[in-house]
C-alpha cells in the first residue's frame, strides 16, 4: 500500500498491540477463481524459530482450505478505527482557509504463508485460546468447557485452524500527524463532541512519529 513516512508505523510492539486490539483480519489470497476474502478473528503468536504467527480458523464448509497449497503467500488486513475530518475543524479555515477534507485511519497489514492443521485437540486448544481472550474483561467469563462436551466436540468437526506464518508487518496511522499541534487538537475536542471515544480518538489522531 501506498505509505508516507510520516504515517508508517514500524515498531513491532506496536503493531502486535494493534491486531490484538483489532484482532478481526480480512484474509486475502489468490485462488484458482481469483482473489478471495474472508473475515476471521486471529491471534498472534510468538514461534519458536522467533518469527511470529497469526492463528485462526474458517468454516470447513469454506473451500479454500481445500483450494489452496500449503506455503501460499496470503495477505491480512487489519482495520482500526477511521474518521472523516472536515476542513471545518481546522482553525486554519479561519486563518486562511487552505484546508480540504480527508479520512483518517488506522491498518496494519501481515503478510505470511498459511498452512492448515486439521486437528481435533488444535481446533479445541485454538478455540479455547480464542474464547479466554475475547471473554477476559467480562465480569462473568464463559469458557468452552461450560458447554456440553459433545456440543462441542460437534462444532469443533465443523471448522480447521489455520497458522500464517508472518515475513511482514506494515503499519500505516494515517492520523493527521504531519497537521500543527493546534489543529489535531481542535480535531480531537471535535470528535469528542461529536461522541467518538477516547480509544477511536487516540487511534485517529497522534503526534508525530519520532524516528
Amino acid at each position: 500500500m501506498y505509505n508516507p513516512d510520516q504515517f508508517r508505523e514500524e515498531r513491532p510492539e506496536v503493531l502486535r498491540a494493534f491486531i490484538a486490539q483489532h484482532p478481526l483480519g480480512a484474509l486475502v489470497a489468490l485462488t484458482e477463481e481469483g482473489l478471495t476474502a474472508n473475515h476471521i478473528p486471529m491471534l498472534w503468536h510468538e514461534r519458536e524459530d522467533g518469527a511470529g504467527a497469526l492463528r485462526g480458523h474458517l468454516a470447513r464448509a469454506n473451500s479454500l482450505w481445500k483450494t489452496i497449497v500449503p506455503d501460499t503467500n496470503v495477505l491480512v488486513i487489519f482495520g482500526g478505527a477511521n474518521r472523516y475530518i472536515t476542513p471545518s475543524w481546522y482553525p486554519a479555515k479561519q486563518e486562511h482557509g487552505k484546508v480540504v477534507p480527508t479520512w483518517n485511519y488506522s491498518v496494519v497489514h501481515a503478510h505470511g504463508t498459511i498452512r492448515f492443521i486439521d486437528d481435533h485437540e488444535h481446533a479445541l486448544g485454538h478455540v479455547g485460546e480464542l474464547t479466554d481472550r475475547q471473554e477476559a474483561r467480562r465480569p462473568e467469563s464463559w469458557k468452552v468447557s461450560d458447554a456440553p462436551a459433545d456440543y462441542i466436540g460437534n462444532l469443533l468437526r465443523q471448522i480447521v485452524p489455520f497458522e500464517i506464518a508472518v515475513t511482514r508487518l506494515v503499519g500505516k496511522f494515517k492520523a493527521s500527524q504531519h497537521r500543527a499541534d493546534s489543529e489535531r487538537q481542535a480535531v480531537a475536542a471535535a470528535l469528542t463532541a461529536e461522541g467518538a471515544s477516547a480509544d477511536d480518538i487516540h487511534e485517529v489522531i497522534r503526534a508525530p512519529m519520532q524516528r
